[in-house]
């Protein structure tokens, strides 16, 4: 039996991880089972997660098969779009360049703040009163 060909990126935003996994074939796109248009349901999450495809103009060789937990369906195609810019350089590396100036292998550390004792929140306070 010949070896499965995949190349494998993890992406990460906020609460949301990606396993991603870039397979030959002809631009089928699968995320937790589902197509790609019946998971991601407003276009700019769309747009957001095949956009490392878009990018390196890679969007028809490929199947991305992606498992994708935690955090909001946008965050996790954020996660989605890093996943595949991670596995697409295990698969060229001369696409680093190419990748690197449109802002897609960079994470983005932005998470939500813990909340602090005393407080209402991460900053919101108790109302003080004087008197």
């Amino acid at each position: 039996m010949a070896d499965l060909v995949q190349y494998y990126g993890t992406g990460r935003r906020k609460a949301a991880i990606a396993r991603v996994f870039l397979r030959p074939g002809n631009g089928g796109f699968q995320v937790n089972g589902k197509g790609h248009e019946v998971y991601f349901v407003t276009e700019q999450q769309r747009f957001a997660s095949k956009r490392s495809l878009v990018t390196a103009n890679v969007g028809s060789e490929f199947d991305v098969v992606a498992t994708v937990k935690g955090g909001g369906v946008t965050a996790q195609a954020d996660a989605v779009k890093l996943g595949i810019a991670r596995a697409l350089l295990e698969f060229n590396a001369e696409l680093r360049k190419t990748l690197k100036a449109d802002g897609l292998l960079t994470r983005d550390a932005r998470i939500k703040e813990r909340k602090k004792y005393g407080q209402k929140g991460a900053r919101k306070r108790f109302q003080f009163s004087k008197r």
